[in-house]
């Protein structure tokens, strides 16, 4: 009895129980695995949900998505970069959100309300401009395991899972075979940073009342009188 509950504890463990624990994970070499192997997008029970769409992130969208404010130096023209330059992400499309809405109503509050983000860090920007050339900018979420993670030959990755509320966000690292590594590990530990301390999101329709999407639940700070 006590090693069933012991395998159970271990399964319902994610990098999002321990803080600390990301800092330490993007240079270990433990974690990589060949994109065939590694763990994809996980749906439960309800197929439908495989039908919704996400759809790749603008530069700005995934700033806000993160809550980091853009960081230019107005110093020297040459950074003037924005963060996350090896990042990709795909965000939930209006559809999506609708869908998941009007599915959590249909079965009278047995559907899924839970959205799904997914970032992938690549090892250098070259590698991030190559692959979004050829990643196509809508898909559906059944196909992200099949076309953006198994779909990367020769590459190896590093899956991270968060839940935040009704979203949950899937952080990759991606790398080519045989690197030792990860040289963007920087990146990689302001993203699961980020991450880590984003609140839970607590209704993901809230998208719908921005313009143009820009953004999961980001306002700008508010001063408050005490």
């Amino acid at each position: 009895m006590g090693e069933k509950e012991k395998k159970k504890k271990q399964k319902h463990q994610h990098p999002n129980d321990q803080t600390t624990k990301p800092t330490a994970l993007p240079s270990s070499d433990f974690c990589f695995k060949p994109s065939n192997e590694v763990k994809g997008l996980r749906f439960g029970g309800q197929f439908i949900v495989k039908s919704f769409t996400i759809r790749r992130a603008r530069p700005l969208e995934l700033l806000k998505l993160l809550e980091s404010p853009p960081l230019f130096n107005n110093n020297n023209n040459n950074n003037n970069k924005l963060p996350f330059p090896t990042t990709t992400a795909f965000l939930p499309t209006n559809f999506t959100i609708l869908a998941h809405h009007a599915w959590h109503t249909l079965t009278l509050g047995l559907g899924t309300k839970k959205s799904k983000v997914v970032l992938f860090v690549f090892e250098s920007e070259a590698m991030k401009v190559a692959l979004d050339k050829i990643w196509p900018p809508k898909i559906p979420l059944g196909e992200v395991n099949k076309k953006l993670i198994r779909g990367l030959k020769g590459c190896e990755m590093a899956r991270f899972k968060f839940r935040k509320g009704c979203v949950t966000f899937y952080v990759y690292a991606v790398r080519a075979v045989g690197t030792v590594g990860f040289s963007c590990a920087d990146d990689l530990r302001s993203v699961l940073q980020s991450v880590v301390a984003l609140k839970d999101f607590l209704d993901h329709t809230a998208m719908l009342a921005l313009p143009n999407q820009r953004s999961l639940n980001y306002s700008p700070p508010v001063a408050m009188a005490h």
